[in-house]
């Protein structure tokens, strides 16, 4: 009997030192890099209408340009529309033929503007007659010390990056049940989702309230697929855009070249993957970020030890990829 609980512990614990390694050497969860040698290529999505809200830069941009890739119709959608048409040209060109300017649709659309969000999706019936899959990637995220953050800028951001996205998920939610549907709603998340972030109190607050509303979601509605899809530190422009403390204030910084960032194209195409796949939760992200969400994620109690080892100012250069 004894030498049954060893062997049982000694394999749980070579178990997880073989995940830890690979956790080193990875640039996404386990299951996400599985999938992407064995599972359904991005390919299997061609002919699906997908709907990019915030695709007009980033993660948003290179996911689309992903997607068009293996011939999958777009609607993507920002306020700003010349940058829009931008990405359009480049999802036409990377297409290989197979879109023409009416698969990619181009609409502007301001997120914080609820009360249209049943026009917008009309809009995009009009034109497709169908939406497949809802991208929620719009949103903004933030560089503040937690004690001096003025309320209006938590109301600000959880507009934006809560409230809107679970309106519109509604909107897709309610015509996928009246046409008898398994849609699909995605949700970019972030690895502050799932760890608290230092100096951005605001924003991992919206992104934990997102993980809880589309939870609950999934388990009211097992016919719909729900995603998260969480990146770490990735080479975009989303600095500049950042909420502080104040409201109406930008951060308005830029992404160093020498920064340790996923580049936006691999996130773009691992995002891709992930819908693919249909994931519940996917994470991608250099070292060693995917590490401290394997500890985080499976080990919480741990997790907090670590996290007094690594001390907050190491934590602060790891979320600044320094």
């Amino acid at each position: 009997m004894a030498f049954f609980f060893n062997f049982v512990a000694i394999s749980f614990f070579l178990y997880h030192l073989v995940r830890l390694i690979m956790w080193a050497v990875l640039d996404s969860d386990i299951e996400l890099f599985f999938l992407s040698k064995l599972g359904r290529p991005i390919s299997s999505l061609r002919g699906k209408v997908v709907w990019i809200t915030g695709a007009s830069s980033g993660i948003g941009r290179d996911l689309a340009i992903a997607l068009a890739r293996q011939g999958v119709k777009l609607c993507i959608s920002a306020r700003n529309i010349s940058e829009l048409l931008k990405v359009k040209q480049a999802c036409i060109a990377q297409s290989n033929g197979s879109l023409g300017p009416n698969d990619v649709y181009v609409l502007e659309m301001d997120m914080l503007h609820l009360n249209h969000h049943n026009d917008y999706f009309n809009m995009v019936l009009d034109h497709f007659k169908t939406v497949d899959i809802l991208v929620n990637n719009a949103g903004r995220s933030q560089r503040a010390e937690w004690g001096s953050i003025n309320i209006k800028v938590d109301r600000e951001l959880f507009e934006l990056d809560v409230f809107a996205v679970i309106n519109l998920s509604r909107v897709a939610l309610n015509f996928f049940a009246r046409n008898s549907m398994k849609g699909h709603l995605v949700v970019t998340s972030s690895t502050a989702g799932l760890i608290g972030a230092p100096n951005s109190g605001t924003y991992t607050g919206a992104k934990h309230a997102l993980h809880g509303y589309f939870e609950a979601l999934r388990n009211e509605y097992p016919n719909v697929h729900v995603t998260m899809f969480c990146p770490g530190p990735t080479a975009t422009n989303f600095l500049q855009e950042c909420f502080t403390d104040t409201p109406g204030a930008k951060y308005n910084q830029t992404v160093q070249p020498t920064d340790r960032r996923m580049t936006s194209e691999r996130c773009g195409h691992l995002y891709a993957l992930a819908i693919a796949n249909k994931t519940h939760l996917s994470w991608v992200g250099t070292f060693p970020i995917n590490f401290l969400l394997y500890i985080g994620c499976y080990y919480p109690n741990l997790k907090r030890v670590l996290l007094k080892i690594v001390g907050m100012e190491r934590l602060q250069r790891v979320r600044d990829s320094r």
